[in-house]
């Protein structure tokens, strides 16, 4: 069976009804499962994990993304995590018997779709995006960025616009210090990541969590066997213990392949659920989904 996952990352981590709406739209659809649900408050975002076959996938992408549209307000928006739209990144990823260059085709048909039905419109980034300028996500979220959209033009004047691509898995994680300063987790971040001088593969932003009294470090890891996991966060521990900050936790957003885990069996990378992080695990989820 050909399986795609799609990890639609929408700007609403508060209102737990329009949580809810989003999920149950996103797990209404035949041959697609709900995953994972995972919502911060700070980040005031929420990140749904779909997969089954491209077509059920692609239908129950569609449903949420209609859900934000209608629900979540961006010009009121408040959050400490980047973003220009409701449904703000929408990524297709191959699983399994699945190609970079079906979910890129599929992120091209729901990117018409999202603009023709809802008015929203569309960047394509990663394996969709149409000239190579615009396939990192963090260059279309960048306020220097100007250029039109892919799909449709202007902004949707409630729902902003959507960012849809396809890509290859990655892993979203976040690395939680005991400090409250902000600044020091936007130094680490910098140490950290690859656009800065740091390590390969890695994406990585300072953030504040007002609600934890803490700060974060926010990752992107878009290649886990060229840098693995553990190599990311001894970096980040180094770079806190020479401010006198001490790591509080781990914590995944979303799902993490298998392959990650293995990569950096034997290191601690102080996961804040312990042991239970098998349960996070894409592979072990799909299977109890029964796809």
């Amino acid at each position: 069976m050909t399986i795609i996952e799609c990890v639609p990352n929408f700007s609403e981590g508060r209102n737990q009804d329009t949580i809810e709406k989003l999920a149950s739209a996103a797990d209404s659809v035949d041959g697609a499962a709900l995953l994972d649900q995972t919502s911060d408050r700070d980040h005031n975002r929420t990140v749904l994990t779909i997969a089954g076959s491209p077509e059920a996938v692609a239908e129950a992408a569609f449903r949420a993304v209609a859900q934000a549209v209608e629900r979540i307000d961006i010009p009121i928006h408040e959050g400490v995590h980047p973003r220009v739209g409701a449904a703000d990144v929408v990524p297709f990823v191959p699983v399994r018997e699945a190609s970079l260059e079906l979910c890129a085709e599929i992120a091209n048909q729901l990117g018409m779709r999202i603009f023709k039905e809802l008015g929203v419109p569309v960047y394509l980034y990663e394996a969709a995006a149409r000239t190579p300028e615009r396939a990192r996500l963090e260059v279309l979220r960048s306020p220097r960025f100007t250029g039109d959209p892919d799909i449709g033009k202007g902004r949707h004047p409630a729902a902003g616009v959507s960012i849809v691509g396809a890509r290859r898995f990655l892993v979203a994680w976040n690395v939680n210090l005991h400090s409250q300063d902000p600044e020091a987790a936007r130094a680490i971040a910098r140490a950290v990541r690859q656009s800065s001088g740091g390590l390969p593969a890695v994406k990585s932003i300072g953030l504040e969590l007002r609600s934890r009294g803490q700060v974060q470090v926010s990752i992107n890891l878009v290649d886990f066997e060229t840098t693995p996991l553990h190599l990311v966060f001894d970096r980040i521990r180094t770079e806190a213990e020479a401010r006198g900050i001490e790591i509080a936790g781990s914590e995944l957003i979303g799902l993490i392949p298998r392959k990650a885990l293995e990569l950096s069996a034997g290191h601690d990378l102080r996961w804040l659920v312990g042991d239970r992080i098998e349960d996070y695990v894409l592979e072990t989820r799909i299977a109890a989904a029964r796809l």
